[in-house]
């Protein structure tokens, strides 16, 4: 279960400095006055966001499969190394 541990820190390890980014380039964009409306930027934004989450979530279920089927592995291989004792 200690292995584990790495995985379910993921999220949260990317979760603040993307805030600090975003929080860094809102206050840029609107102080430099961007073409676009910052609306539609920080729509866009929060958007990727979620996509982001998304992806990371899918990430972690597919690392956590991998795990799951290697640790699988190696109980079958310790089953044949007894069987062929």
């Amino acid at each position: 279960s200690t292995a584990n541990a790495p995985e379910d820190d993921a999220p949260n390890r990317y979760s603040r400095p993307e805030r600090t980014a975003y929080s860094r380039y809102s206050r840029d964009a609107n102080s430099s006055g961007s073409s676009l409306p910052s609306n539609s930027l920080e729509k866009r934004i929060e958007e990727l966001e979620r996509e982001l989450a998304k992806e990371r979530q899918e990430n972690a279920r597919l690392m956590k499969m991998a795990q799951d089927k290697e640790e699988l592995i190696g109980k079958l291989k310790e089953e044949i190394d007894l069987l062929n004792r």
